[in-house]
């Protein structure tokens, strides 16, 4: 039962377990005790009980003041955690993110008080000292004590949670004697000790005794840490090693043993030469200290290598390849700061190969002085000190790393099989295991890269950023790049001059194989990159390969070949390959048939998961119950992919990831690793998910990273990976999950979280360009080959708008829902996940109570099934103190430390609470609460709001204490070494600036995390303002928090502050950077909002003033002005009460439209059709706009719409684009299909919307970016909005015009000419000529599981695609096929509300003609005969007695296209609903408007007719072909 925790656990813990399994009827376990986590829930409580895993309720922080001392008089004040004990030491740092039992027990630390640049350390407290390994050695450490001076760290963790844990660093440290301090800036300490060398210090107390410095290297550290006598482990084994203790750590040792050999370890001074007649080999250890000391070794070494006749191995680690050297006749140097920590890359200068290893010495053996027959074996590839030597006639070789990697990485271990392979073969000299050669660069001159499309739930904008930095590293190498990409809102599909990092040739068409093999035929490129693009992208790629169009064109597909890919994607493939290297993964299998699915299921058992294979965001995955469960979702599932996996469920363990990258020559690193807060059951993509991980200890991260190694290299994968892992919470039992044979949603995070360029990395490594030879592009001293070490938390959490769609299921599980998602950075984890609340919408003030769950029930439900609200959940019960810690992890199993960091923020709101709220509050509040309450992440405003006072009366008070954040840079080094980065964040834990600040500039505000309504079409415009502001010689500022964007790519802007868009964090930049001003007005809502509130507090708004702003965005007052101007617009009211807004409707008459004030994607816009549709509108709109007025006008019917984005300069309209609504208004612009040129609006209409755009800028005094929206029925033209800043629709009307619209408004804001940009005037017509572009709407409804996959006022869709023709029909039908659309091969079903059929009679008529067999439901049907147009009966829903069924057809397959046109008269609402719902879920497309409907069948009947270029891809290349140049719709190097 309990077999697989056996060897984790140890005996105590099995102990545990068998008390429970022999005493649960003795009420081991309380009465009523129960857990949705089950059996985990009751093992986890006795693991806590009776070995004291967790810290509890009664840990709290430490308050007494310590000092450090440097020997240059710094004195930095921070708080003792340890022993009250002062001491001396050379005070040094190391980089390692694990490991600090291993580090403080290591004998190589001697004297040192060491740094760690971890943010938070004591995470997962200490293992028991008294549990030891078969040898009889302490099993989790490296020595018997800890050697450490003292130790020094950011932020300690008094609160710890690890299966394994005895009890918390603090006590351990305190039991040792051992002193230890927090609260200090470790990052502006490591810097010192970087810039100085290392420093002797001391930790002292203010009521202790100061005892003077001494130079701890003048001491014999070594004869202090080596064992007094001689002693025999692995007593028997056949070969026999000598090993020289210096400090011998235990891991050696237990690598020796458990490898063959019986280890004599020996005293330093032990005379080695008489001695080594009785033994094989001879091992010299690690060690602290001045190798020069140890004068006794060195002669014997000295004898022993210089004897011609002496020929037995020798093998030296740490200090003892520097006694080797020293013996060799070279010379030690002590380093500047010395190489400590677990990622420092080595090369092996025999074979090349690479390695990551970790390190601790302050001394380096100078290889310049090693005479021959020496030679130097290893070279550092950071700082190129020596990293060990090889003797060219003898078996002796020696590293300057750690093999035995404890902790840190397990790389080298193999070194030990080299050393003993060598005594046990008695061969002459070191022999390497072989080394594959590297394969030859692939030669290519012309590639390929397939785009992602338009942004999808799964898959969004980090497929821009990735494909961005792909194009950057091909270019850089020379490379022809073409690009297909239907998304013509993303940075990649960009051709104009402003960066040189663009494609050569631009395709907007559907990523099929078909549109691929045409444009392979056209192109003819040499290599194929599918990593870039999603899944979009990789299932295409594997197409082409089974269609043999790769191999016909001779196209090679460059970094991981398809084997790879197809091994990782197909489920079976996956588990065959990782038995083939007997690795863990979770029982299961796989199926494509239901009936199969349920026979695996009935083997694997209930509860399992399900997964889809070739899919992305977990789609067609979730959890079932019990068969009728699995029989429904297997249903939905198959019909979406051809194989699903049934897998035995492990909800409630731990999910880990980590990144990892292979090069050609098999160089292979982790660059982060990530640990999501909630466990296994949510998606990664939904889940709060932490970098680094934080609850696991050394063992448990180095045994995954050692595992991700393994597997990455066995699957060939060459380039850039995602593996995920399931970890068991109580063990170290794990299962491999999936491996992503390509960039991911988490490589973006991955890559601005540690500020490694994954993609671009990537790139490079798939030409055969091997890591060493990649400069890190931050430090622009280090190379590629290393493993990022980050001394700042990460924390991204996802942004859900569920509340958009009507109908749908909250609850977030295995398949992702999320839209978007935040990344905040902060030293400590409590300032990061408020940080990152705020970030994911400005109404969020932090982690605290939004909407009260009233009763308890609700709360309980809320814990138990997460959703997108469960956070806030968790924070009620902190704040009303309702459940303990320990109830909610077992209702949750999310990991204790998490609950207990959330918990102190919430105990410091009570701190706050206590000073009351209102008068005198704010200043009764001390100096240290406040600064303790900035480092726990509290807002201005959010203290503003507890206190009773506003925002900038916190601020006030703050600065005048001297309370200001601190500006720190992500460097991936920690610190190690500088960096020229300018990637930058804000932290109230830190006491020094990293950068020099004040050169001034202008700071462009980003879009912040993607919603519905913001997505990456403003991403595009903020990179345009800072490209064009570039290119006219301004400073730039970037500041955005979306980890998806090419915006928060570093080296777009001259300064990137990763951090957030609020008044509070942009006057912090603002007032540092002494900014010539902010542009609010690329960014979409989030930024324009703030453009008052800035103003306020006297920050310059460059462009239209806020005033002006404020105008446009108040519906009360914008309304107002238009009637002052004379522009028509629909009749209003400004909502006074209840009342009044049912008298207006009654008088302009049903149906009305509520419009809220400062709100994005039509928020709580809705039409009310009668009074109580009206009452309920009423109460939404007024929650979501509380701070501003609501209108309430009349809702006009059957009214086109058209809109207008425009540039002006001080009221003067410079550059016009007019375009126009496929379907009629009713559906929101963003879900709305694009036309431009407009095909429909009379010369009259344009004058009109021309004439108000005139007026409306010259009234508002624009000067820089608009948008507005019209209304058009007969001779009426009425304005709707008018938007003072970039719309979604910007990037299509750029492209499409051929001139940038975002560099027209960035001259006009900075007062520069825009004459000569050739831009369309308002009023111009005939601009583009020749063709026609479409923009079409993505949606996600698939995965939003029970909502109404129909269109309205607010905004449903999440990404958008555009297309070209010759015509509106070819444009439009392209577009439709590059969103997923799949054209209906047989059979298309009309079901029509009554209103509608005389109009949709034309469209039903022409697809008849076209062949198609039409079925309808019962009226419609009936309507249809009447009109002599042939059509099959099929019954409604909720008829599921009667046959043939609507659902019955859609569910096995035999409905190509659901044509379903409701309207507010519709009787049939749920049957409605059914048929849309059914038809998203089984993946049959679906339209919902009459308009889309109609121009559908018109685009049908001219592709049926040949007299569409382009829908037949064989067509599009004739056509390309036949093309004469005078007739391209476009210049050679532009889009297609």
């Amino acid at each position: 039962m309990y077999r697989a925790l056996r060897s984790p656990l140890g005996s105590r813990a099995a102990e545990v377990l068998q008390l429970h399994h022999v005493g649960a009827s003795k009420r081991l376990v309380p009465a009523g005790f129960s857990s949705s986590f089950g059996n985990q829930g009751i093992k986890s409580v006795l693991l806590r009980r009776l070995l004291a895993t967790q810290s509890d309720g009664a840990a709290s922080p430490p308050t007494k003041r310590a000092w450090l001392v440097l020997e240059d008089g710094t004195r930095l004040q921070g708080y003792s955690f340890g022993a009250d004990k002062p001491m001396n030491g050379e005070v040094v740092f190391s980089t390692g993110m694990v490991g600090y039992t291993e580090s403080l027990t290591d004998p190589s630390y001697r004297r040192q008080i060491l740094t760690l640049t971890s943010p938070m350390v004591g995470n997962y407290g200490v293992p028991d000292p008294k549990v030891l390994d078969e040898l009889g050695l302490p099993k989790a450490f490296e020595s018997y004590k800890i050697h450490a001076a003292g130790l020094v760290v950011q932020d300690y963790s008094h609160h710890y949670s690890h299966w394994n844990a005895h009890f918390s660093l603090g006590d351990w440290l305190k039991q040792e004697d051992i002193p230890a301090i927090c609260g200090i800036d470790t990052r502006m300490l490591t810097k010192k000790i970087r810039s100085h060398g290392a420093m002797l210090g001391r930790i002292e107390f203010e009521d202790g005794p100061k005892p003077e410095l001494e130079d701890v290297n003048k001491k014999h550290l070594v004869a202090e840490v080596s064992a007094p006598e001689a002693k025999v482990y692995g007593k028997g084994n056949p070969i026999k090693i000598l090993a020289v203790d210096c400090g011998i750590k235990y891991n050696i040792i237990r690598h020796l043993v458990r490898k063959g050999a019986e280890v004599k370890v020996v005293p330093w001074a032990h005379d080695l030469v008489s001695e080594m007649a009785h033994h094989q080999g001879l091992f010299l250890s690690n060690g602290p200290g001045d190798p020069s000391m140890c004068t006794t070794t060195v002669q014997h070494l000295k004898e022993l290598v210089n004897d011609p006749n002496f020929t037995k191995p020798v093998f030296g680690i740490c200090l003892g390849n520097q006694l080797l050297g020293l013996a060799a006749g070279a010379k030690a140097t002590k380093l500047p700061f010395g190489n400590r920590g677990q990622n420092q890359p080595v090369v092996n200068m025999l074979t090349g190969k690479a390695f990551i290893t970790p390190q601790n010495h302050g001394y380096a053996i100078d290889d310049t002085t090693l005479p021959a027959p020496w030679k130097p074996l290893f070279r550092n590839l950071n700082d190129h000190s020596n990293e060990g030597i090889l003797h060219t006639q003898k078996p002796i070789f020696s590293a300057q790393f750690h093999p035995e990697a404890a902790g840190g990485p397990t790389d080298t271990e193999f070194f030990f099989d080299v050393f003993l392979d060598t005594v046990r073969e008695q061969r002459k000299n070191i022999v390497f295991p072989p080394v594959q050669p590297t394969p030859a660069r692939p030669e290519v001159a012309k590639v390929l890269l397939l785009g992602s499309g338009g942004l999808s739930i799964g898959q969004a904008g980090e497929f821009d950023y990735s494909g961005a930095q792909a194009i950057k590293a091909l270019k850089e190498e020379g490379l022809e790049v073409v690009l297909m990409n239907p998304n013509i809102a993303s940075v990649q599909t960009n051709v104009d001059a402003k960066s040189d990092a663009k494609a050569d040739q631009v395709y907007f068409l559907p990523v099929n194989p078909d549109y691929v093999e045409q444009v392979i035929k056209r192109e003819r490129p040499d290599g194929l990159v599918l990593s870039m693009g999603g899944q979009t992208a990789l299932n295409c790629g594997l197409a082409l390969h089974h269609k043999g169009i790769l191999a016909k064109y001779n196209v090679k597909v460059l970094g991981t070949q398809i084997d790879a890919i197809e091994a990782s994607e197909d489920r079976q493939l996956f588990s065959d390959k990782l038995n083939e290297i007997n690795e863990k993964i979770a029982p299961s299998i796989t199926a494509s048939t239901i009936a199969q699915a349920l026979t695996a299921a009935e083997k694997i058992g209930y509860p399992c998961m399900i997964r889809s294979a070739f899919a992305l965001g977990g789609l067609g995955s979730g959890i079932c119950r019990n068969p009728e469960h699995l029989e429904e979702m297997a249903a939905k599932a198959l019909s979406l992919s051809s194989q699903i996996l049934v897998e035995k469920s492990l909800k409630g363990w731990k999910e880990v990831e980590y990144e990892v990258v292979r090069d050609s020559a098999d160089n292979c690193i982790t660059v982060c690793n990530m640990e999501n807060f909630d466990p296994l059951g949510v998606h990664t993509g939904d889940s709060i998910v932490v970098a680094p991980s934080q609850t696991l200890s050394n063992e448990e991260y180095h045994m995954l990273r050692e595992t991700a190694l393994k597997v990455v290299r066995h699957l060939g994968i060459v380039g850039e990976c995602n593996i995920q892992y399931a970890l068991d919470p109580f063990s170290l039992d794990y299962c491999i999950i999936e491996v992503n044979a390509r960039l991911s949603r988490s490589s973006a995070l991955a890559s601005k979280a540690t500020g490694y360029p994954l993609a671009f990395v990537a790139a490079k490594l798939s030409l055969g360009i091997t890591l060493p030879e990649i400069q890190n592009s931050v430090t622009k001293s280090t190379q590629a080959c290393f493993e990022p070490s980050l001394d700042y938390i990460v924390t991204k959490i996802p942004r859900w708008d569920l509340n958009k769609f009507q109908g749908v299921a909250t609850e977030i599980g295995s398949s992702m829902k999320s839209v978007g998602e935040v990344m905040a950075i902060g030293r400590t984890w409590e300032e990061c996940i408020q940080k990152a609340m705020r970030m994911v919408d400005p109404a969020i003030e932090g982690f605290q109570v939004r909407k009260r769950y009233d009763d308890d029930s609700a709360l309980l439900y809320e814990l138990t099934n997460p959703s997108d609200k469960r956070l806030y959940a968790i924070a009620q019960i902190f704040a009303e103190k309702t459940k303990t810690v320990e109830e909610i992890h077992e209702l949750t199993a999310i990991d204790h430390w998490f609950l207990r960091r959330l918990e102190r923020i919430s105990k410091q709101r009570d701190v706050l609470l206590k000073h009351g709220n209102g008068k005198g509050a704010l200043d009764s509040l001390s100096a240290e609460e406040l600064a303790t309450s900035k480092k726990l992440g509290y807002s201005d405003r959010q203290l503003g709001a507890l206190l009773g006072t506003t925002d900038d009366a916190v601020r006030a008070k703050r600065e005048a204490a001297g309370i200001v954040p601190s500006v720190k840079q992500i460097d991936t080094l920690a610190a190690e070494y500088p960096a020229k980065t300018n990637y930058l964040y804000c932290t109230y834990n830190g006491s020094e600036d990293d950068v020099v600040t004040g050169e001034g500039g202008v700071i462009v505000l980003g879009s912040g995390t993607y919603r519905i309504g913001s997505s990456v079409e403003f991403d595009w415009c903020g990179v345009s303002a800072i490209r064009a502001l570039r290119g006219m010689g301004y400073r730039t500022t970037m500041v955005n928090y979306n980890p998806e964007t090419v915006s928060t790519d570093y080296d777009e802007c001259d300064q990137l502050y990763f951090d957030e868009l609020s008044k509070e964090r942009i006057m912090d930049i603002y007032q540092r950077e002494g900014a010539q001003g902010v542009v609010v007005s690329v960014g979409g809502q989030i930024p324009n909002n703030l453009a008052m509130p800035l103003h306020k507090v006297g920050v310059k708004i460059m462009g239209t003033t806020p005033e002006m702003i404020d105008q446009a965005e108040d519906r009360f007052k914008f309304s107002a002005l238009m009637d002052s101007l004379g522009i028509q617009q629909p009749a209003w009211k400004e909502l006074a009460h209840t009342k009044s807004a049912l008298a207006f409707a009654k008088q302009v008459g049903y149906p009305v439209l509520v419009r809220p004030s400062y709100v994005l994607s039509g928020a709580a816009m809705s039409v009310a059709f009668n009074d109580e549709a009206l009452l309920r509108v009423l109460s939404v709109a007024a929650d979501v706009s509380q701070e501003h007025p609501v209108v309430i006008t009349k809702f006009v019917n059957g009214a086109n719409e058209i809109e207008m984005d425009a540039v002006a300069q001080d009221g003067v309209v410079m550059a016009a684009a007019m375009h126009e609504h496929v379907e009629n208004a009713g559906v929101h612009s963003g879900d709305a299909t694009l036309m431009l040129p407009p095909q429909r609006i009379s010369a009259y209409t344009a004058m009109r919307v021309n004439e108000a755009t005139r007026k409306i800028a010259k009234a508002l005094n624009i000067t820089g970016p608009f948008n507005m929206q019209f209304l058009s029925k007969g001779k009426d033209v009425s304005v709707i909005e008018c938007n003072l800043r970039a719309s979604r629709s910007v990037p299509f009307v750029s492209k499409t015009m051929g001139v940038d619209f975002i560099e027209a408004a960035a001259r006009c804001m900075v007062g520069e000419d825009v004459t000569g940009m050739n831009l369309p005037q308002l009023g111009q017509t005939g601009r583009p000529k020749g063709y026609v572009g479409v923009k079409a709407p993505m949606f996600s409804f698939t995965r939003l599981r029970g909502a109404d996959p129909v269109l309205g006022v607010e905004m449903a869709s999440t990404g958008e695609v555009a297309c070209f023709g010759a015509n509106i029909h070819e444009a439009f039908l392209k577009a439709l096929i590059s969103t997923g659309f799949k054209v209906p091969e047989k059979n298309i079903l009309f079901s029509v509300q009554d209103s509608l059929r005389d109009d949709v009679i034309h469209a039903a008529f022409q697809l008849h003609t076209l062949g198609y067999n039409l079925y309808a439901t019962r009226a419609t049907h009936d309507f249809l005969l009447s009109c002599h147009v042939p059509c099959h009966l099929l019954h409604y829903p909720n008829q599921p007695e009667k046959h043939p069924n609507v659902l019955e057809h859609l569910k096995n397959g035999k409905i190509d296209l659901v044509i379903n046109l409701p309207t507010p008269e519709s009787k049939q609402v749920e049957n409605n609903y059914l048929m849309r719902r059914t038809a998203v879920d089984f993946g049959v497309p679906l339209l919902t408007n009459i308009h889309l409907t109609k121009l559908f069948a018109e685009a049908m009947t001219k592709y049926k007719k040949g007299e569409l270029i382009g829908i037949e891809s064989q067509n599009l290349f004739d056509y390309y072909n036949a093309e004469a140049p005078e007739e391209a719709w476009t210049s050679p190097s532009e889009f297609h």
